[in-house]
């Protein structure tokens, strides 16, 4: 097994500072810095996880708290995680996933056996019980979403209030007055998820402010089933013009197979607008017009602020609630103005 002797031998260098050079803890000359990761390329050398832990008293490990469960939308939280994993990985991280239904549990084991560095929590309720242990913990904890009392901890979200607004300025602009919100499953709206209601609350003020009648279809069952009925409850709802808005990402591609088998083409004779991926929105049939998730940029921008938590060199100055700005993409499912 090569080890970092064995670097410093062919580097001509101490041993420390192969450490230095891997480790980024001190300044190298750039000549030295060549040698030792052309040796460390030429021998192939990996560096013993558990003997760089004892020596930097660091895992190099970040925890992933995902939201494996009931109601979660598993396709739509694969960006997140590649971004993450990504971000990881260009500052010699790994990524350790916990699912969010282990709790409170899960966030004291992950710190209470020194199994990471810091911990990315997801799925945040609006009241979530998971805050005030997480805030206790000794490692940095951020959160993506924004619950009602942060307890101080940082958090980094879509600004979901703006992304509603949006979606109702974009639908009075082609001149409807009249829309229906399909909404999300009995169990997302029991455990009142934050971005629901923070979503709603935008487009509900918008839709005040610009004149248009609004309601909401929820809760929504999972499945092709409870899509259709909301879809058939809502075009009921919707008048001779429907518009629809929709924030449940999943039930997005249902409702578009329900609203085609009914002989009515989105973009003609309704307009639709999903809170999704861009990703998700150019795959639907049609493509869908979406207010966007942002999932790469809010997860970039969560662990950039992570990893300012976890430099030792400085005190980070972290901002409490940092909101990424949505996007509009037209697409085909909106009726073209004019």
């Amino acid at each position: 097994m090569v080890t970092s002797r064995d670097v410093a031998r062919l580097a001509g260098v101490s041993q420390s500072t192969v450490s230095y050079v891997m480790s980024g803890r001190r300044s190298i000359s750039a000549e030295t810095r060549r040698r030792v990761e052309a040796a460390i390329e030429q021998l192939t050398y990996q560096p013993n996880a558990g003997a760089r832990a004892l020596a930097s008293q660091r895992t190099q490990v970040i925890g992933l708290v995902v939201p494996f469960a009931p109601g979660a939308d598993t396709s739509g939280l694969l960006p997140f995680i590649e971004s993450i994993a990504n971000c990881a990985r260009a500052e010699d991280y790994d990524v350790l996933l916990v699912t969010a239904d282990e709790g409170s549990a899960g966030l004291s084991r992950l710190a209470g056996r020194s199994l990471c560095d810091a911990i990315v929590m997801m799925d945040i309720e609006a009241e979530d019980a998971r805050i005030p242990v997480a805030a206790a913990l000794g490692v940095p904890v951020i959160l993506i979403g924004v619950p009602d009392d942060p307890a101080g901890l940082p958090c980094v979200d879509l600004d979901f209030p703006r992304a509603g607004r949006m979606a109702a300025a974009e639908l009075a602009a082609i001149g409807h007055d009249r829309v229906v919100v399909i909404g999300h499953s009995a169990e997302v709206i029991a455990r009142d998820v934050n971005f629901v209601r923070r979503f709603q609350r935008g487009f509900a003020a918008e839709a005040a402010e610009r004149g248009i009648h609004h309601e909401i279809v929820a809760p929504v069952a999972p499945g092709r089933a409870g899509a259709e009925a909301a879809l058939e409850e809502a075009l009921a709802r919707g008048g001779d013009r429907p518009a629809l808005v929709v924030p449940n990402s999943q039930a997005i591609p249902a409702l578009l197979h329900g609203i085609g088998r009914r002989g009515l083409v989105p973009g003609r004779d309704l307009s639709l607008i999903g809170l999704c991926t861009d990703d998700a929105a150019e795959a639907g049939e049609p493509p869908v017009t979406n207010v966007s998730l942002e999932p790469r940029d809010v997860s970039r921008r969560a662990m950039q602020t992570l990893f300012r938590l976890l430099d030792r060199s400085r005190e980070p100055a972290v901002p409490t609630v940092e909101l990424v700005e949505p996007r509009l993409a037209r697409r085909r499912t909106t009726i073209p103005t004019g």
